[in-house]
């Protein structure tokens, strides 16, 4: 096996030194690359960082308080209420808002019920509970939808929504069905994940048909887990629709293989939080400094410099090739390639922003926007690498 590696190791070294020294592709300053749209991208020495020449000044997604949101949802406020109209207003406080929809939830509700009854009543209808489905929405391009998912969507009563659901993706609504907005962000949670559990199970008892929209897929660090869990206790039928994973669609964005023959034979999905009180979210670095794994960390922004730091001192080399990507997939994705000990300071200048996706390992070299000086880097140390194997 070892044989093996290191002649595949061997052979890519070959591969990429002459892409590297012959036909690496430069970057065009006006036309779009066939890999990426989102240009131009200003090289140095040691880093590449990208971002759109015009992109959109507004999220792709939906923040608590942008307008789009409120417009959304405002069935669930009634009549009398003057709604923000602006992304720079909002109500005071989370409790504030919860207690202003209460009425309007109670009386679909109420309305489900009853429909419910009437249909039991005339024979016409099976009057026993709705149903939930967990829908992944993808990292934000309404392309990378599943026909399966854009069918559910279309036939929801009642859509509870994340932040990270693309405002794009929420085109696909019907204009009569409810659509709630419970997403959370840091310092701000429009619901608690008892009560998202609450409202799925209030209105699938009441005969709806629910869809929980959430980004990337539901059981990757989505907690999809935890609300399947918790309906089916209640003996309520969920259904789950898988979605692109943000780790999946983003390294296809950039050109980077998760896997590759002779460079990473595995690949682990980390994430940068960890639930309160819970364990440090980075103890895992020890087993994580693996040169021949891919590391993909979600929701990893403000922990990153304290994890490549402890991921350095457990043996990851310092000019691993890494990336972090914000609002991947979408017109306003930026990001920037840099050694694993540099990519601090890089995304610091850059201002990265949630949600930013950050990957790490020698795969992110075979990305053509990697920096060639450091692409003949790593070609030079795998040609190495897999002499010494061969000794």
């Amino acid at each position: 096996m070892a044989l093996a590696t290191a002649s595949s190791s061997c052979s890519l070294a070959r591969n990429l030194s002459h892409f590297s020294s012959s036909s690496s592709p430069s970057l065009p300053s006006s036309k779009p690359s066939p890999l990426s749209p989102f240009f131009p991208c200003r090289r140095s020495h040691r880093t590449v960082f990208c971002s759109a020449a015009a992109a959109p000044p507004s999220s792709p997604f939906t923040e608590k308080s942008s307008a789009e949101r409120y417009q959304r949802d405002s069935w669930v406020y009634g009549s009398g209420v003057l709604l923000p109209v602006s992304a720079h207003q909002n109500f005071s406080d989370r409790e504030n808002e919860i207690a202003l929809q209460l009425p309007e939830l109670k009386r679909l509700l109420e309305a489900l019920r009853a429909a419910r009854r009437a249909e039991a009543a005339g024979g016409g209808g099976r009057g026993g509970p709705g149903s939930v489905s967990l829908v992944g929405t993808g990292p934000g391009d309404p392309g990378l939808l599943t026909l399966k998912a854009v069918r559910a969507i279309e036939q929801a009563d009642l859509i509870l929504y994340d932040r990270l659901v693309s405002n794009d993706v929420l085109g696909f609504v019907r204009a009569d069905a409810k659509m709630l907005y419970v997403g959370k962000t840091a310092g701000y949670h429009s619901r608690t994940q008892e009560e998202i559990h609450e409202l799925l199970l209030s209105f699938a008892e009441a005969g709806a048909n629910v869809v929980r929209l959430k980004g990337g897929d539901p059981l990757v660090f989505g907690r999809g887990g935890e609300e399947m869990d918790f309906l089916q206790k209640q003996g309520i039928q969920v259904k789950v629709i898988p979605g692109i994973t943000s780790a999946s669609g983003i390294a296809a964005e950039l050109g980077i293989p998760l896997t590759h023959r002779g460079v990473a034979n595995s690949v682990r999905f980390l994430t940068g939080h960890s639930r309160n009180g819970g364990t440090d979210p980075l103890y895992v670095a020890e087993n994580a400094a693996d040169p021949d794994s891919t590391l993909v960390i979600y929701m990893g922004l403000s922990t990153l410099p304290a994890l490549s730091s402890k991921l350095m001192h457990h043996g990851l080399p310092p000019d691993t090739p890494a990336v972090a990507v914000e609002r991947g997939t979408t017109p306003q994705q930026r990001m920037v390639f840099a050694e694993l000990e540099d990519i601090v300071y890089e995304v610091k200048l850059a201002d990265l922003v949630s949600p930013t996706l950050i990957i790490i390992g020698r795969v992110v070299a075979l990305s053509p926007l990697w920096p060639q000086s450091s692409e003949e880097a790593v070609v030079l140390k795998t040609g190495q690498r897999c002499s010494s194997q061969l000794e």
